[in-house]
Formats: structure tokens, sequence, C-alpha cells
């Protein structure tokens, strides 16, 4: 395990309810949280990645790091053709994301990905009703929440910014749902003057994004995303075809017909499921994971995009092929 802070310990708890499983170390520059973790894993704690790769001999890695530490933990665990799972966002920006992909891609390595809402068993639910007449026209997506406390988030040098570290769940289950997305163009709101104080609090990421999508199929999106509240109002997707609104969340399904308001929840937590199967396809009992680290990387295009138009005021196109991928 590479980090250890919350979302490492999440998946720590998961994987000891996995048969067969056992955390063989954990690794993180904050001696202190790595030997708490590792406590509770009864397992080594290491200072370093590569003498934890020497001498817990892991048959798999999960690297559970800030966006700005992204990068260096895959290659170090690609040069041993280890199979890797990595939480989102896969970085800050593109050019680490992509030279990782290629080489993920030369390795033929089992990848895994923390895009967990890909694993509500209520899309199957979602799907059909789409090929059965409710294709979307129209959908919005929201990450409306307060900022994490942690110390980097606040800073687009070390987070990437709101839309990169949390809409981006958002927007993966935009293109798995609808495809690949063609232009997208984006403006960003932000409230008094940021400090020049490195060590602000304030930091210097913006307040609020509003942006619009096109997809290839052709649905409008908008997504917007603020972290100006007091606790999480909403995230979600929420599409709108012939008669029908969908509403995803991490919670479950709604489908309103305009006559009554239909919920379905998952009959499994999807961040559970996430890694039982990234560890089943490591195994060779599946053919890999629901969104490998290719995918990962598309999503984060979209969401690197998204960021730039709002930087720029421009908007932006993303290349598609004439058989819809990007």
């Amino acid at each position: 395990m590479v980090g250890a802070g919350g979302v490492a310990r999440r998946h720590v708890a998961t994987l000891a309810g996995i048969d067969g499983v056992r955390i063989t170390g954990v690794v993180d520059p904050a001696r202190p949280a790595a030997e708490d973790l590792a406590a509770s894993a009864g397992c080594p704690a290491f200072g370093n990645l590569a003498e934890a790769l020497d001498r817990a001999a892991p048959d798999a890695v999960y690297i559970c790091v800030p966006p700005f530490a992204h990068g260096e933990p895959e290659r170090a665990v690609l040069a041993r053709g280890l199979p890797f799972f990595v939480e989102k966002p896969v970085g800050i920006d593109l050019p680490d994301a992509e030279d990782v992909a290629a080489r993920v891609a030369a390795g033929n390595v089992v990848t895994g990905t923390g895009y967990h809402w890909r694993c509500l068993d209520v899309l199957d639910r979602a799907r059909a009703l789409m090929a059965d007449g409710a294709r979307p026209s129209a959908v919005a997506g929201y990450w409306l929440d307060k900022r994490p406390p942690v110390d980097w988030w606040a800073f687009e040098r070390r987070s990437g910014g709101q839309v990169i570290e949390q809409l981006t769940h958002v927007l993966d289950l935009a293109r798995f749902l609808l495809g690949p997305a063609t232009e997208v163009y984006a403006v960003e709101g932000r409230g008094p003057a940021v400090p020049t104080d490195a060590d602000s609090t304030r930091g210097d990421i913006a307040d609020s994004t509003v942006a619009t999508v096109r997809f290839a199929a052709g649905p409008v999106a908008t997504f917007t995303a603020t972290s100006v509240l007091q606790r999480k109002h909403r995230a979600a997707l929420h599409t709108f075809g012939p008669g029908v609104v969908l509403e995803l969340s991490e919670t479950g399904l709604v489908v309103d017909d305009g006559e009554s308001r239909t919920q379905y929840a998952p009959h499994e937590d999807p961040r559970v499921v996430v890694d039982r199967e990234f560890v089943e396809a490591v195994r060779g009992e599946r053919e890999g994971t629901r969104t490998p680290y290719a995918e990962a990387l598309e999503s984060h295009r979209l969401a690197c995009a998204i960021a730039r138009s709002a930087r720029t005021r421009r908007p932006v196109s993303l290349a598609v092929d004439p058989e819809g991928t990007p």
C-alpha cells in the first residue's frame, strides 16, 4: 500500500475482507502514518517504495497518493512488472499520466483505478432504460461540496483543482454512459483576491467551475463544481431523455417518469466491488477491471480539458476517431 491516508485506510479495510489477500507493507514518507496503518494491517512500514518492493515482495501494489505525487510510484511499480491499482485522479496534468499509460500498454500489466462509480450495479438498469428510449439529449453533473481538510487540496499545483480531483468521478460516469466528449467550454468563479502567502489555507483553486460539454453521440451537458459549502450537497449525474429523468449518484439511481419517482439502491457497495474485481483480475479470474488505467486516462483528459478551458477562457476540442474513441 503506497500512501497511508484516509483512502488507503479504506482500501486496507476492504482488502482485509477478501479471502487470500494480505497486506505485505505500507509506504509513506510520513513515517508515523505508515507505521499506524501498517500496525492495523499486521505488516511492516517502509519509508521508501524501492525498499518496500524489495522486502515486502508484493503480488500487486495499491497507489493511494495525492494527485501531485503520481508518476514516479507508477513507474517504479511498472519497472518490476507488477499489477497496480491507482486512486483517482491519475495526476494533476497529462504528461505523467500519458507516460504511465504508454508503459502500461507496453508491459501489458493488469491495472485498476479508483473510479468505483462504474461498479454500481444500478448502472445496468440505467443503460437499459437509455437503450429503451430514454437516451438523453441533455445532461447535468454536479459536485457541490466543502473543501477537504487536507493541506494540499487548495493548491492547483498539488491537487489540480476541484474538477480534476473531485468532479472527475462524475465525468467518468458521463463518459461511461454517453461515450466520448468532443468539445468543452468552461468558466470559473473566485471569491476575494487569493493571498500570495504559499502557506495560506485559502489556496489558489477556483471556488466554482461550470462547464458545457458536447458528446459525440449527441447529448449536451453542463457540469458544476463548487467547494464553498459547509457539507456535501450533491455529487450526481442527471440525464434528461424523452419523458424520463435518471438521477445517478454513488448511493443509487432514481427514475422519474413524470408520474412517479422510483429509487433503486445498489445491492453492493461499489467501493468494495472495485477492490474485489481488481484482486480477481490479478488472480486471472477475470479478464480485467472495469476502469483500467487507459480508461481512467481518458476521463482525466476530459477533466484537464475543462480545467484548461476555464483557465484560458476558450473552448477546447477533444479529438475523436471515426469509431468514436478519444
